[in-house]
C-alpha cells in the first residue's frame, strides 16, 4: 500500500503524457539542479524512510541483518529510479538526480531504523504481543485496512466519513477520453436542488453510516478479551485528531475543527447510538452491517450534491507544497470504501475470520 502512495505522489496528475525527446534515463548524467529547497530534500527523505522500514519488516525473518538493509536500499533505489524516470514524459514533472539521491538516503535511513528497531516490534515486541492477545490471527490485512481510514479522511470530503466521491475523477477521466471538459458535479447539481435540511439530513445519514462501517471493521479484527471500547474511542480519537490536524495545516489554524457542522455532529451522535447496540452481535451480523453500511454511504455520497458550502470550502483547500500529497490523498480517499468492501466480502476473509 505504500508502494502505491509512492506511485501516487510521484506520478500525480498522471495527464499530458508525452514524448519530448528525452530518454528516461537522462537524468541520470544531468548536472545536479541549481534551484531547490531545504523542504523538497526533507519531504523526498521523509517520504522513502516507511518504504526502507516497512521492508526490513516485510523480509523478516527469512533474511535480517545487514543483507535485510542492503534488499531493502536497492529496492528503494530502484523504485526512485524508476519514479523519476517516467516523470520525462510527464510535462507537469522533471526528473531529477538530487531527488533520486535523497530517495535513497531516505531508504536507507528507514532500513537502518527497522534494522535497528526490528527486535521491538517483531521478536520482543509488547506491541506484538498485545497484537495476538486482542486481534485474531487472520486480522493482517484487516489492520491495514483500519489503518488507512484516518488517513483516507485527511482529504476534504462533501460529508464527513463520507469516503468514495467518485464524481470528480470520472469528470477528469471522461474531459482526457473525450477530450473536452465534462464536470458532473455541476450537471448533478443543476439537475437536483436540495433545500437547507435536505443537505442536513443527508449529511447526518452519510456520516453515521461511514462512522458504523468503519468501527464494526475494526471489531471484526478484535479477540472477545481485547478492550473493545477503549480500542474503538482511540481509533475514533485518532481519526478525529488526523482530519483536525489536516484541516488546521491545509486551510488555517482557525479552521481546524470547520469538519463539526451541525450535519456531522448528528451522524456522529446516531452512529455512535447504533453501534452501541451493534458491538454485541455476532460477528457475521456486524460484518453484513458493516458492508451494507458502506455501501449506503458510498452511494448516498455520489447521489447527493455538493454542498456549495462545501464546494466554497475545498477552493481554500491549500496545496503549495503539498501537490503531489494531495493528489494520494484524494486517491486515498476515493479508494478505501472499496478497499473496506474487498476485505469484508472476500471469500477468504469471510472463512478466515468465522468464529471457531
Amino acid at each position: 500500500m505504500y508502494t502505491l502512495l509512492i506511485v501516487y505522489a510521484s506520478w500525480y496528475p498522471f495527464t499530458g503524457w508525452r514524448d519530448m525527446g528525452l530518454q528516461p534515463w537522462d537524468y541520470l548524467w544531468a548536472r545536479l539542479p541549481y534551484y531547490w529547497t531545504g523542504f523538497d530534500l526533507w519531504t523526498n527523505i521523509v517520504g522513502y524512510a516507511p518504504f526502507g522500514a516497512f521492508t526490513v519488516f516485510a523480509l523478516y525473518p527469512r533474511i535480517r541483518s545487514y543483507w535485510a538493509v542492503i534488499l531493502s536500499t536497492i529496492a528503494g533505489i530502484a523504485l526512485s529510479v524508476v519514479m523519476e524516470g517516467v516523470q520525462t514524459y510527464l510535462p507537469t514533472r522533471i526528473p531529477s538526480n538530487l531527488d533520486l539521491i535523497t530517495n535513497s538516503c531516505g531508504t536507507l535511513l528507514g532500513a537502518l531504523l527497522g534494522a535497528w528497531t526490528g527486535r521491538y516490534f517483531l521478536r520482543e515486541s509488547r506491541l506484538l504481543e498485545l497484537r495476538r492477545r486482542w486481534f485474531s490471527r487472520e486480522a493482517s490485512r484487516g489492520l491495514v485496512v483500519i489503518g488507512l481510514w484516518p488517513l483516507a479522511l485527511i482529504y476534504p470530503q462533501n460529508h464527513l466519513f463520507g469516503l468514495g466521491h467518485l464524481v470528480p475523477p470520472l469528470s477528469s477521466l471522461l474531459s482526457d477520453l473525450l477530450d473536452t471538459p465534462i464536470d458532473l458535479a455541476t450537471w448533478w447539481t443543476n439537475s437536483a436542488q436540495l433545500t437547507a435540511e435536505q443537505y442536513w439530513l443527508a449529511e447526518i445519514i452519510v456520516t453515521a453510516c461511514g462512522l458504523t462501517g468503519a468501527i464494526l471493521t475494526m471489531l471484526l479484527l478484535l479477540r472477545k478479551q481485547a478492550p473493545r471500547n477503549a480500542l474503538t474511542a482511540f481509533y475514533l480519537l485518532a481519526a478525529v485528531f488526523i482530519k483536525s490536524l489536516a484541516c488546521a495545516l491545509f486551510f488555517a489554524p482557525e479552521n481546524a475543527f470547520v469538519w463539526l457542522t451541525p450535519g456531522a455532529a448528528g451522524g456522529i451522535i446516531i452512529g455512535g447510538l447504533m453501534l452501541a447496540g451493534l458491538s454485541f452481535a455476532p460477528p457475521t451480523a456486524q460484518r453484513r452491517i458493516a458492508g451494507l453500511a458502506l455501501i449506503f454511504s458510498l452511494l448516498a455520497t455520489n447521489a447527493v450534491p455538493a454542498n456549495p458550502y462545501f464546494v466554497s470550502t475545498l477552493q481554500t483547500w491549500v496545496q503549495g507544497k503539498f501537490l503531489n500529497f494531495d493528489g494520494a490523498a484524494q486517491f486515498l480517499s476515493v479508494l478505501w470504501p472499496f478497499l473496506a468492501l474487498w476485505f469484508l466480502y472476500h471469500p477468504v476473509h469471510r472463512k478466515a475470520a468465522a468464529p471457531k
